[in-house]
C-alpha cells in the first residue's frame, strides 16, 4: 500500500510513528513505546491522516511486533514511518502482560507493578495481552482488524485473554480427536462473543 524503501530499518525509538496497511485496505497506526512495543490506536483511514489526529485517538491494543518484522514490513510497504512524536500519555504508564504457558490453566501476570499468578477465567485478566510476538506483515493485519471489532475477524486471531480462550475452545471443536487441542477437564466455557 506504501512505498517500499529497500534501505529502511525499523526505528524502535520511543515515539516512532507507523501507519500500517491492515486488511481491506485500511490504514491503522501505532507508535512505539519505551518497552519498543507497539500501541496501536483505535483509529483507522483510508488515506493517511495527521499525526495530531492520528494521536489523539484512544489506544486499542500495546502489542509486541517482532522488531525483523518491522524491517521487512517497511521495505515491502506494508508499513510506513511517519515519523517521531511525542508520546501519547497512555503509552507512558506500563500495560499489563499475562503469560500463558501451554498445558495449564494459571497464568502469570505481569501489570507493571507485580507479578502473580492466576486462572485464565479470572474476569480481572480478561482484556490483558498473552505474550506473544507478531509479525509486522503476516499476523498485524489480522490482528487489527480483530481489535477493531467492526468486520468479523478470523476465528484463529488471538490477543487478549479472552479471545485466546475462544481460540483453544474452537480448536478444540474442531479437532476433537487431536489430544493436543483438548481442553482440560477443569475448563471453564468462555460466555463472551
Amino acid at each position: 500500500m506504501f512505498e517500499g524503501k529497500p534501505s529502511s530499518r525499523a526505528d524502535l525509538k520511543s515515539g516512532t510513528l507507523y501507519a500500517v496497511s491492515g486488511e481491506a485496505r485500511w490504514i491503522y497506526y501505532g507508535q512505539v513505546n519505551p518497552d519498543k512495543r507497539v500501541g496501536f490506536f483505535r483509529r483507522r483511514d483510508r488515506d493517511v491522516a495527521s499525526p495530531a489526529d492520528i494521536l489523539s485517538a484512544p489506544l486499542m491494543a500495546v502489542i509486541a511486533v517482532g522488531h525483523p518484522s518491522i524491517t521487512r514490513a517497511l521495505r515491502s510497504g506494508a508499513w510506513s514511518k511517519l515519523g517521531r512524536f511525542e508520546l501519547v500519555s497512555s503509552l507512558k504508564e506500563s500495560w499489563p502482560m499475562v503469560q500463558w504457558s501451554v498445558g495449564t490453566l494459571v497464568v502469570g501476570v505481569s501489570d507493571g507493578h507485580a507479578q502473580y499468578d492466576a486462572r485464565v477465567e479470572d474476569p480481572a485478566i480478561q482484556n490483558m495481552e498473552i505474550m506473544a510476538s507478531w509479525d509486522a506483515e503476516h499476523h498485524i493485519p489480522e490482528r487489527l482488524t480483530a481489535d477493531f471489532g467492526t468486520e468479523e475477524a478470523s476465528w484463529h486471531v488471538g490477543g487478549p485473554v479472552w479471545r485466546q480462550r475462544r481460540v483453544k475452545e474452537e480448536y478444540a471443536r474442531r479437532f476433537p480427536d487431536a489430544p493436543w487441542h483438548q481442553l482440560p477437564s477443569d475448563w471453564v466455557q468462555t460466555n463472551v462473543s
